[in-house]
């Protein structure tokens, strides 16, 4: 933060970037079994579609050896 080159006035204008409540939260609720165990399902759900999209998805990234020309020949052009 920048400071001020002038003079504050007023005591609490100046200290309130350092103001800190005294009012405390409300602990936290735990989580339950069922909420946990949820969670971890979600997640293994998310985790297990990143894996197999990845596992599926890898053959068509990989460069392909044959030539594609001559694999893919129409069965017109073979009576000729």
């Amino acid at each position: 933060m920048f400071r001020r080159r002038e003079p504050v006035p007023f005591a609490f204008v100046a200290e309130a970037e350092r103001y800190r409540s005294n009012v405390t939260r409300p602990p936290r609720e735990r989580a339950s079994r069922s909420q946990i165990a949820g969670r971890v399902l979600v997640g293994l759900t998310v985790t297990t579609g990143l894996v197999g999209a990845l596992l599926f998805g890898m053959p068509s990234l990989q460069p392909s050896t044959q030539d594609t020309h001559q694999s893919q020949r129409s069965e017109a052009s073979d009576g000729r």
